[in-house]
Parts: structure tokens; sequence; C-alpha cells
């Protein structure tokens, strides 16, 4: 569940949610590879009762933790989604989608970073947002709390391969199916 697969692209996207280690991932990411924009993406923060503003969500908590670990801010750009209950993940890759549209860029790929387990489900919720068009890489940033080679030995590592397989499981089905 958690892979890396890089495609040759200039936009890298932050799902915002993610923790701290990964969005120092990102901001090296950033640094190493030859991009020109990094988008965060990402909906409602829990606990607000929904939707708001653009600034109470994930999109706008990743992309200020982005700027906190130095990426400069003339690349930084943010996608905002304003679904809360379910779906989030497709619900976000929609709004990259619109917010590229509007954007008037012809964009061939994206580099999606995310956290270790949650990559393949990202991968396969973007890919089907954004179209056949779109090549759509992944980066999977591994938790430091638990060895991802032994991921059954620790509770968090048990915790993180079983929600996620369910959930994948649950992309495929009712997300990828569902909206063909």
């Amino acid at each position: 569940m958690a892979t890396t697969h890089r495609v040759d692209t200039k936009v890298l996207v932050v799902e915002g949610w993610v923790h701290e280690y990964a969005i120092r991932a990102a901001v090296k990411e950033f640094r190493t590879g030859a991009y020109e924009a990094v988008v965060a993406t990402g909906g409602p923060v829990e606990g607000s009762g929904g939707y708001t503003n653009d600034f109470n969500t994930w999109a706008s908590v990743g992309a200020d933790l982005l700027k906190k670990n130095g990426l400069p801010t003339g690349v930084l750009f943010m996608a905002p989604s304003r679904v809360m209950d379910r779906d989030r993940t497709y619900a976000s890759a929609v709004a990259l989608r619109r917010w590229l549209a509007s954007q008037n860029v012809n964009v061939r790929g994206i580099n999606i970073v995310t956290e270790n387990t949650h990559a393949r489900r990202s991968q396969l919720l973007f890919k089907k947002a954004l179209g056949g068009k779109m090549n759509v890489g992944i980066i999977a940033v591994d938790n430091p709390d638990y060895d991802p080679k032994r991921w059954w030995s620790y509770s968090a590592g048990v915790k993180d391969v079983v929600s996620e397989g369910f959930s994948y499981l649950y992309a495929v089905f009712f997300v990828v199916f569902a909206t063909e």
C-alpha cells in the first residue's frame, strides 16, 4: 500500500492533512526536484462543523506548515475542497482538477506527497478525478514511528495498514465504480 512512483512533472501536490514529518519530506522533495509549483489540498478541518471558509481547511493548514518548514511562498498554492463527510480524498482531487482548470495551465502530470499507507488510495482517486490524460505520480512518506518493513510488530502499523486496506477497498468499489 505504501508505494512511491514519481512522474516527470513540475507540479507537486501535498495532501494538507498529513503529519509534519510528511510536510518536511514534501519540502525536501520540492528542493531536490525540478518543481515550479506546490499545491496543498484538503477539505474542512475536522471539528469545525463543516465548511466555513477556505482558510479553515486542510489545504490551508498544509500550506501554512509548508511555509513554516521553508517552502517559498511564491510557488505555493491551495486547492481547498468543501467536502467533509465522505470521500474526502476524491473530493480533494476534484478540487485540484477544478483549480488546475481555473489556472488555464497545461499540466500533464503531478506528483502527490502523502503518508505511507494512504498512497495507493490517493493515487487511485486522483487518477480517477483527473482523468486518463493526467500522469499521477505518488510519493509515500514512511511513518517514523514504526518500521514499515515490520509494520505488524507495531500497533500504529497494524492500525494504519488495516484501516487503509479497508479504505482502499471502499474506494475501489464505492467511489471508483460509482463515479463511472
